[in-house]
């Protein structure tokens, strides 16, 4: 893989990481910062929620990093795209129905990378 499509793709495993920290252990302090439109009182209501959704966000970015050490370059690339995929439709959908920033912050990232490997 090309130098700025491995970036990119640590980038978003990053983004997800910080994700699974923020949803796992401070949904009621950071989350209550990220989603402002949702009343104070549902942070603590969802506690557990949040901490499943978090690790499957751990599972996507343990995903993107698994693609560092994949040595076949066609298989590194086509789990790249799988995980990237699923990035983007999760981001797309949390854009929907809870944040329009998570299109952003989530799904533009994985959006261009996938982009950057298929015209490579």
């Amino acid at each position: 893989m090309d130098l700025t499509i491995k970036i990119l793709i640590g980038l978003v495993a990053f983004i997800h990481c910080y994700i699974l920290f923020f949803e796992m252990f401070a949904w009621e302090s950071r989350g209550k910062k990220v989603f402002t439109s949702f009343p104070d009182s549902l942070f603590g209501q969802t506690k557990e929620l949040a901490a499943n959704l978090g690790l499957y966000n751990g599972f996507l970015a343990a995903g993107l990093i698994w693609t560092f050490f994949i040595s076949n370059a066609e298989w590194s690339t086509n789990i790249s795209l799988f995980f990237l995929t699923c990035v983007s439709i999760a981001g797309i959908y949390g854009a929907l129905t809870a944040e329009k920033k998570i299109f952003f912050i989530q799904a533009l990232p994985a959006i261009i990378t996938i982009l950057l490997i298929l015209l490579r």
